[in-house]
């Protein structure tokens, strides 16, 4: 493989097959000087329009990438490996998170106090210019978790893409300027980390900083902010666990259970990848998981039957390897193709409670089996991480779903399901798992100051 010619050029690979697809230009810290003085300019203007004006062009964005939905679905399978279905799920919901927040924006009131003297109201001003650091792992997707909210509320937005997955970002752009957003609004920064993100987060004209990716990367970037007093918003790693209880039903427990850490395969930071099993039901759950995993079948992308994809790349099938070596012993292993491409088998693993696989994040598809005995031991073993994102609880008993949803320490639990993340709920993690919350209908808040006016009536 040829290296890029210049400095400044990445190149981008298609996971399933390794081939180069495209080579994009790096932004240079000169090109992030220059297009934050840019989106200076067009927040100003877009800030001083009529929320319903913000509202109705947010509207003809959704439009027009709904109109694209196919492209950038495809778009999204060669460059991150998702299989098409998924890839078009997460191109709708760019299109839907755009239409729900552009109904915020003639939603964002402020509040009239009752205060002696005068009247009292409040404002929800914009920030101003907003950096987004999206991950690779759902390019599409989270990268319009932060724009969408962020430009309905009055900000400019200047997106930063993973360095691997840059191409939906550039035709998410494409398309805004297509819907008549203005030049500048919401520009997208293809680039390395340690150049582009870093010279976003330190740049005195980004108001702050959204940021999805790993935890480590997450607290640099904070304390960076904090040396500048900026706020972030940081979604990072997970460790989640799918408490499964001797009362529930467990074919359809053990039905769902592989989806829970197989879906994007297992590069998800709310992947439920410990599976938490009451004693008395291990052995039962157990044999009805292991043809659930193999009939999750590996393989073409771009084919529809294809559930789950391959690894990013060649450098994170290494670091999943080195956390699970082909000869360790596991409880079940799947199929994955061979020849080309970063493939990986789904794999369960019988493990320890302090085994490194069932503390740290692998970020592949990978899950850990432990059994618990009682209600309080699984939520001692649930709890013991230093993640706190997501989770699932299967039980039938209400009374236990409720008691146990509200002693896991995470931020976004389903019972009886496997769900985590919708437009129009709050989503965000307890502990290490970040700092802030994204959608939901409080979003565009988190883009805003609340600016505070008294208006004396004393003569």
């Amino acid at each position: 493989m040829r290296k890029p010619d210049d400095v400044h050029e990445h190149q981008v690979l298609n996971p399933a097959t390794e081939e180069v697809i495209a080579t994009v230009p790096a932004a240079t810290a000169e090109d992030v000087d220059a297009a934050v003085a840019a989106a200076g300019r067009a927040q100003r203007a877009w800030a001083a329009l009529a929320p319903g004006d913000r509202a109705r062009q947010l509207r003809r964005f959704a439009a027009t990438v709904d109109a694209h939905l196919e492209e950038l679905a495809r778009l999204e399978v060669r460059e991150a490996g998702h299989p098409i279905g998924n890839a078009r799920w997460e191109a709708g919901n760019v299109r839907d998170l755009l239409d729900y927040a552009a109904g915020g924006a003639e939603r964002l009131t402020g509040a009239q106090i009752p205060v002696a003297g005068g009247l009292n109201v409040t404002f929800h001003e914009p920030l101003g210019v907003v950096a987004v650091i999206a991950p690779w792992n759902f390019p599409l997707p989270i990268a319009a978790w932060g724009a969408a909210p962020a430009l309905a509320a009055g900000n400019a937005v200047l997106l930063k893409p993973a360095e691997t997955t840059p191409l939906t970002a550039l035709r998410l752009a494409e398309l805004a300027l297509e819907a008549g957003l203005p030049e500048g609004l919401f520009h997208v920064l293809p680039g390395a980390g340690p150049v582009a993100g870093a010279a976003l987060v330190r740049h005195p004209g980004v108001a702050k900083v959204v940021f999805t990716g790993s935890t480590a990367v997450g607290k640099r970037i904070m304390a960076e902010c904090a040396a500048r007093v900026k706020p972030v918003t940081l979604e990072l790693g997970g460790k989640s666990p799918n408490i499964v209880f001797a009362d529930a039903y467990l074919e359809a427990a053990a039905a769902a259970a592989p989806g829970s850490f197989l879906d994007n395969t297992g590069q998800d930071c709310c992947a439920r990848s410990r599976i938490l099993v009451q004693r008395t039901a291990y052995d039962r759950f157990m044999e009805l998981l292991e043809p659930a995993v193999r009939a999750f079948t590996a393989g073409d992308p771009a084919d529809p039957a294809t559930r789950m994809g391959p690894l990013i790349s060649a450098a994170h099938r290494e670091r999943v390897r080195a956390y699970v070596p082909e000869s360790a012993p596991a409880a079940i292993r799947g199929d994955a193709p061979a020849g080309k491409g970063f493939w990986y088998p789904a794999t369960v693993l019988e493990a320890a409670p302090g085994d490194r696989t069932a503390t740290e994040e692998i970020f592949g598809p990978v899950a850990v089996v432990l059994p618990f005995d009682d209600e309080a031991d699984a939520v001692r073993l649930a709890n013991a991480t230093d993640y706190g994102l997501s989770g699932s609880i299967w039980t039938r008993d209400v009374g236990r779903a409720l008691r146990v949803s509200r002693a896991v320490a995470a931020g976004n639990l389903s019972v009886n399901s496997h769900s985590s993340v919708r437009y129009a709920t709050p989503f965000g993690g307890f502990k290490q798992s970040g700092l802030g919350r994204e959608l939901g209908p409080d979003a565009l808040a988190a883009f805003t100051e609340t600016k505070n006016v008294f208006l004396s009536t004393d003569a």
